[in-house]
């Protein structure tokens, strides 16, 4: 079995990750569903989100797991501005 990526008291280790993906998936929705400037900067700050916490355990993923998590930023990246040319 794999140790934990990060060990420690920090704000997220208290957060169960059924509620974690739960306030992310609603972001990405209201942000896709409202669109415009609004909708596209919560998506923006999904994504800056994402870039913090692949930032912060990057010396512990592999290759293939970084590859993995830089794809799904670009997506994310990508749709936000698809929601703001949108409009």
């Amino acid at each position: 079995m794999r140790a934990p990526l990060l060990s420690g008291n920090g704000p997220l280790a208290r957060v169960t990750p059924i509620v974690a993906f739960l306030v992310v998936a609603a972001v990405f929705a209201v942000g896709v569903i409202v669109g415009g400037a609004l909708g596209a900067l919560l998506l923006g700050i999904l994504a800056v989100g994402v870039a913090v916490l692949i930032a912060a355990t990057w010396h512990v993923l592999s290759p293939g797991q970084r590859a993995g998590r830089v794809l799904v930023l670009a997506i994310l990246v990508a749709v936000a501005v698809s929601v703001l040319l949108a409009d």
